[in-house]
């Protein structure tokens, strides 16, 4: 297919497993790519450098936002409250974490959004996942079908007929399902990250809910984890 007749998508990046595997997945389907990361507040934000270089790599186009969700705190990710730590990943809780930062995929997904309707692109993917998650509540299919039924209501390109979907192509994968399937599309995870709370020099502290996650799906599908733990 010639560049040009590409379509256009717009990709949220965080620098994480999830969001490289989804813009590997889109890319695989033919779109042609636009990276949006975000610069929120966020203690973790080594991800920012790891998104730069999954972008670099896959030569996509990459912007990133700066917004300052620090401005409401309520999050062990934006705010001074420490992160959860435990030694196996059957200590998680069912309950909704600390480290939820309050409608952040709802925000970045306005950005995306937005992007999308100057891009002229009908299309955005977003890596959530509800099956090996920290129970967000902004992870879950009921959520991402709400945003795109407002996402056609509230653009000239939805009330045109111009349909927008959001694509969550990781919705029903586990954790160890997502890692295959980007194994299987080149996706390099060394250039990767998960962890919620990073030591200094960027490696994973190897204990936080998704440290725990993230290490489960290599062990289940007996890879060894490229990124580096403390």
């Amino acid at each position: 297919m010639d560049v040009q007749q590409k379509k256009k998508a717009v990709v949220l990046l965080s620098g994480g497993l999830d969001s490289a595997t989804a813009m590997a997945m889109a890319q695989a389907e033919g779109f042609e790519i636009h990276a949006m990361s975000f610069n929120y507040g966020q203690r973790h934000a080594v991800e920012l450098e790891c998104a730069a270089e999954q972008a670099a790599q896959m030569a996509v186009e990459h912007r990133v936002v700066e917004i300052d969700l620090r401005a409401f705190g309520g999050s062990a990710l934006t705010d001074d409250i420490d992160v959860p730590k435990h030694e196996d990943v059957e200590e998680l809780s069912s309950d909704i974490p600390v480290t939820y930062v309050p409608a952040r995929n709802t925000v970045f997904l306005s950005y995306a959004l937005a992007w999308a309707e100057v891009l002229h692109a009908n299309d955005i993917f977003v890596g959530v996942n509800a099956l090996d998650y920290s129970g967000y509540p902004d992870c879950r299919p009921e959520f991402i079908a709400a945003f795109e039924a407002v996402a056609n209501l509230a653009t000239v390109a939805g009330v045109s007929g111009h349909k927008l979907t959001v694509h969550a192509p990781l919705i029903d994968l586990s954790k160890a399902e997502i890692i295959k399937r980007g194994l299987d599309l080149g996706v390099d995870y060394a250039k990767t990250t998960s962890c919620y709370d990073p030591a200094p020099d960027g490696r994973a502290c190897g204990h936080c809910d998704s440290c725990l996650l993230r290490k489960k799906g290599f062990r289940e599908i007996g890879e060894v984890d490229p990124r580096g733990y403390v």
